[in-house]
């Protein structure tokens, strides 16, 4: 879709805005106005579609009904006057204003001051034209809200720039943006159904924090004026939910924003909408099941199947039991080298160099990291199905528990779909005494020079002190589920996306 060069845009809204001031000027006319605050609305297109779809061409029903909607194509000849009106879901039906309906003078006026892109409200007989399409043979209109600026060119593509940038337009003209937006309702609504069959109970936690935590991530920083004090902004709610479950609140979850100062690409944004879950008494096996009911739930609310269509007409099989590999033996069958929890960083880096991967060198090149950059070099490109790759480093996880029988490795699952991360599960950590040892290690790194370490959250370590049980948790990004489901980039799945 195309845009009209700045000088027509400049020209076509001088001439609207005239159109505005005559409308405002005389309120008795037949338009009744440029922005009046209420029009008649007795029905809605969605609804007359369905109940009159079927007529045959010609027909009358002899109903009359009053509707609303965009213009979004206009055809105006000697006697009768043809548009288009489009509500706010798409639905369209064609309004027929004639000289013999609504008189010469409200003819006149609707060839003169109607533009597309204006609101409209029409009333008059629903009937289907001559060539079949359902109508209403309008008696009397009125201007519902004046358009100033004009429409873009609706028989051509917008670039991806201009729908992100200007994405009122891209819901106006494209169905694919507004069924986005629908589908991102259908799966927050899945969530917290299978969430409510479960007995989790949804809580919010702050956004501003002073101190961060929960994940690996670069925080922003804000200032509180009313308390003289710097505060984060969140980058995840974890430290906040667990304790909730040593309060008691036993299943608990919350679909939130973050907030994480780090780099913008196709599947990464600095605000974005996260979910994350808790359960008492489950483990990282649990979460895995409960979240692949999750995401096949969320999956049959958008297209009515596990089978899921994405935007380029591929399809997707999210349904089935998923598979779950372990880290460390498929970076070892991918590599041909064996590799262990036990494997010296030397030996990781001449496996790098070996294989041309890139990997962080220096201090902060811990073993872990080097096994999670190798991971994601041999394996991460051949997942094809979803999976959940079990068992990461002991060094790159400090919230989670130690696995129950391999040394070096906790009890953690990154789940995989398309190609990219998805969401992470832990068994996690409740001991105080190792969650502290393990917030001092993350602090050695922090002045180290590691940006996104963790630093000693005394508070969330009190709550710690006083029991937390045995406990499951998860954490998903609610953009990323919907590229899962539609195929889309990130910056398609948010309504509003962050751009320079």
């Amino acid at each position: 879709m195309t845009e009209a060069p700045e000088e027509d845009v400049v020209e076509q809204k001088a001439v609207r805005l005239g159109k505005r001031a005559r409308l405002i000027a005389d309120r008795a006319d037949a338009a009744g106005g440029a922005y009046p605050v209420q029009v008649p609305v007795t029905d809605q297109i969605a609804d007359l579609r369905q109940r009159y779809g079927s007529l045959e061409a010609g027909d009358e029903t002899g109903v009359t009904a009053s509707v609303a909607g965009r213009v979004v194509f206009s055809r105006n000849t000697g006697k009768l006057c043809f548009a288009t009106l489009q509500a706010g879901d798409g639905a369209r039906i064609q309004a027929m204003v004639s000289l013999a309906e609504v008189g010469e003078e409200s003819l006149q006026a609707w060839k003169e001051l109607v533009d597309l892109g204006d609101h409209v409200s029409v009333t008059g007989q629903v009937i289907s034209s001559r060539r079949g399409e359902l109508s209403l043979m309008v008696s009397s209109w009125q201007i519902a809200a004046k358009a100033v600026l004009p429409l873009p060119n609706l028989h051509s593509e917008l670039s991806e720039e201009t729908r992100v940038r200007s994405r009122f337009l891209d819901l106006i003209v494209r169905d694919r943006a507004r069924e986005t937006v629908l589908a991102r309702a259908a799966v927050n609504a899945s969530l917290r159904a299978t969430f409510t069959e479960r007995g989790f109970v949804e809580v919010e936690t702050p956004m501003l924090q002073v101190q961060h935590g929960g994940a690996s991530a670069r925080p922003f920083v804000t200032h509180s004026n009313a308390f003289d004090t710097d505060l984060f902004l969140r980058i995840a709610p974890e430290l906040f939910l667990k304790r909730a479950v040593v309060g008691g609140i036993d299943r608990v979850f919350e679909i939130n924003r973050n907030f994480r100062n780090e780099g913008a690409d196709s599947t990464h944004s600095p605000e974005f909408a996260m979910l994350e879950a808790y359960e008492a008494y489950s483990d990282y096996n649990g979460m895995a099941d409960l979240t692949q009911t999750l995401i096949q739930n969320a999956a049959i609310a958008v297209s009515g199947s596990t089978t899921v269509t994405w935007a380029d007409g591929t399809e997707y099989d999210l349904g089935g039991q998923w598979d779950r590999i372990s880290m460390y033996e498929s970076l070892s069958d991918a590599s041909g080298t064996r590799i262990t929890p036990q494997t010296a960083v030397s030996d990781l880096h001449a496996l790098a160099e070996k294989a041309g991967a890139e990997v962080p060198t220096g201090p902060l090149a811990t073993h872990g990291k080097l096994v999670e950059e190798l991971w994601e070099h041999f394996v991460m490109e051949s997942l094809v199905r979803p999976t959940f790759v079990m068992d990461f480093p002991l060094d790159t996880s400090p919230l989670v528990r130690e696995h129950r029988s391999i040394d070096g490795v906790v009890e953690k699952w990154d789940l995989y779909v398309r190609g990219f991360e998805l969401a992470t599960g832990y068994s996690e950590l409740v001991d105080p005494v190792i969650q502290r040892e393990r917030f001092v290690e993350q602090a050695t790194l922090a002045a180290r020079g590691d940006d996104e370490a963790m630093r000693v959250d005394e508070e969330f370590l009190r709550a710690l002190e006083h029991g937390m049980p045995p406990t499951g948790g998860m954490g998903m990004g609610i953009d990323r589920l919907l590229m899962a489901v539609t195929g889309l980039g990130i910056r398609e799945t948010i309504l509003f996306p962050l751009v320079k």
